[in-house]
């Protein structure tokens, strides 16, 4: 039961542009009650992909291209106008579009902090809205499950020696920085050892089931985008 906003500002409305249906699902189960606490309302849609005009249908999921994404957040910018909006995004760092602003330049840099840093300010900057608050996830959706593997087996009954690997493969390492090769990006490694994996369901439910404590003390850049968006109501947010 989240408490009451009695006393505090308005409450904010926050927009989170995701990439796909895990993210959005993620927002809803996980981010809309812990954010409640915090007199934050989320809503989350996935990026529109395209348009069909004459049948009025959209088509969401995907982060297919950066021109296509902005122009959807910037959509949703000008049809929730009011001050105490904010938007932000939940994309994948793995498998960016290369017409992302920043790109060329950002894949130099050797460091993951220093490039998802890099690429989020460029972000902002495009987007020219003191309501935006950028978020790459480093490098997948599937990080987060790498912060405990071993709540797999939530999902994945009678799998002791894939999730056992998976929990040998992370050991100490920080989640956020197991790469972003196609072969050995998260995803891959979990689909590798439980080639059944499917993020859409299961992967949300093993998130919900790790918990944000857990989640925010492994991935350092996540628990910052959430402290931020923790704040958001309140003296600390600038």
């Amino acid at each position: 039961m989240g408490k009451k906003c009695t006393g505090w500002p308005a409450v904010i409305r926050l927009h989170i542009t995701t990439e796909g249906q895990t993210e959005q699902n993620f927002a809803k189960r996980v981010l809309v009650p812990h954010l409640a606490n915090s007199c934050v309302s989320v809503d989350a849609r996935c990026v529109l992909t395209s348009r069909d005009r004459c049948a009025t249908r959209e088509y969401r999921g995907g982060l297919l291209s950066y021109e296509k994404a902005k122009k959807d957040i910037l959509c949703w910018m000008k049809e929730d106008d009011r001050a105490e909006c904010r938007f932000t995004t939940m994309f994948d760092l793995y498998a960016l579009p290369q017409d992302f602003p920043g790109y060329d330049a950002a894949k130099r840099q050797s460091d993951p902090y220093q490039k998802v840093k890099q690429l989020e300010e460029q972000m902002e900057s495009d987007l020219n809205d003191t309501r935006f608050i950028p978020y790459l996830q480093l490098h997948e959706f599937e990080t987060l499950i790498l912060a405990d593997p071993q709540q797999l087996d939530w999902e994945y009954l009678e799998h002791d020696t894939p999730i056992n690997n998976l929990i040998k493969m992370v050991s100490n390492q920080n989640p956020e920085l197991i790469n972003d090769s196609p072969k050995n990006a998260p995803s891959k490694r979990i689909s590798r050892e439980i080639p059944t994996y499917d993020k859409a369901t299961a992967g949300v439910s093993v998130a919900n089931k790790i918990g944000l404590q857990t989640l925010r003390a492994k991935c350092p850049h996540f628990n910052q985008w959430l402290t931020r968006l923790e704040k958001l109501n309140s003296k600390d947010d600038e």
